[in-house]
């Protein structure tokens, strides 16, 4: 009997990759069990089963709290060194890598220069997804080897497989120039793991389309870029009592936010928080030091700066 052949995730573009046989041991290329007949089934059965499968590759992401916690702290690391966090990826992982990296300055203020994302094809890949570009490993080394890492700088690898050469060649030529690194992927196993300081497998279960890792292991995969972008972000001192306050005031939405940011952390009304946001120019932090009391922004930003950037010390010693 002939062997059964299967479509990798970009069977949309009609790329056979192997035999079932070669793939079937990886988490990710498996026949989830409520497949069979699926196609079948009332479309109110589909989307309950589909749904079910998000929540449980959601859950999954449990089971590395302690690595994502490591993870996390090599970022910031980065970040408060003036180094940068550079995200190396391909195909439905670089658009959660893409989608979490450009969240980071508009939220916490993080200088754009520190932030950087390497994806396999480009950003005209965004638009033409091809599966070739995965497979230039030579292209990421050219990519990473051109921003120069140094020890001060972190990668994060992120590939359902955690076998995908461009991420992989990525992660490599960062760890050679004596960067720290951080691999992400749904596969336990993953050589990706083999190359990195950190390693984040994310235990999702078999997609319920075979293969289609832009469900359950990207779903995953952008949960757990979530929680280390978030806790680097704590660690840096840009969250308060839960609220983003290293962010900057420059449009109406973030004025508004950020004047209850302000009301909430010190208790003045909203005339008050508007003129403290005034002084600071939109900064949250040193206007929240300025609604608290502190005489001048000169003041607050020189609190600011003993304390590393962190508020809650800043506003004990003003007391």
């Amino acid at each position: 009997m002939a062997a059964v052949r299967q479509l990798d995730k970009w069977y949309f573009f009609g790329i056979i990759v192997a035999e079932e046989s070669e793939m079937a041991t990886r988490q990710t290329e498996r026949r989830h069990p409520d497949g069979a007949g699926l196609d079948q089934r009332p479309d109110a059965d589909i989307l309950s089963v589909l749904s079910r499968a998000q929540a449980e590759a959601a859950v999954s992401v449990a089971d590395s709290l302690p690595q994502l916690a490591a993870a996390a702290q090599l970022a910031a690391d980065a970040i408060a060194s003036g180094g940068r966090l550079i995200y190396a990826a391909a195909g439905s992982s670089g658009l959660m890598a893409l989608a979490d990296a450009l969240e980071l300055p508009g939220t916490y203020a993080i200088d754009p220069a520190q932030i950087v994302v390497l994806l396999a094809g480009g950003m005209g890949s965004l638009i033409h997804m091809q599966g070739g570009p995965e497979d230039d490993g030579e292209a990421a080394r050219a990519a990473v080897a051109k921003l120069q890492p140094t020890s001060r700088d972190c990668l994060i690898a992120v590939s359902a497989s955690g076998n995908t050469p461009y991420p992989l060649a990525a992660a490599r030529t960062a760890r050679d120039a004596g960067a720290r690194s951080i691999g992400i992927a749904n596969n336990a196993g993953a050589t990706l793991f083999s190359v990195t300081d950190v390693s984040v497998h994310l235990p999702t279960p078999p997609e319920v389309i075979a293969g289609s890792t832009r469900m359950g292991a990207a779903t995953a995969q952008k949960i757990a870029l979530n929680l280390i972008s978030t806790l680097m972000a704590i660690h840096l001192g840009h969250v308060h009592d839960g609220y983003m306050v290293n962010v900057i005031a420059d449009n109406a939405k973030l004025r508004e936010r950020a004047r209850g940011i302000v009301m909430a952390i010190t208790g003045v009304d909203a005339e008050e928080a508007e003129r403290a946001l005034d002084v600071s120019d939109g900064a949250v932090k040193p206007a929240v030091l300025i609604a608290a009391g502190c005489e001048s922004i000169e003041r607050a930003t020189e609190l600011l700066s003993r304390h590393a950037g962190k508020l809650r010390p800043a506003l004990m010693e003003l007391g």
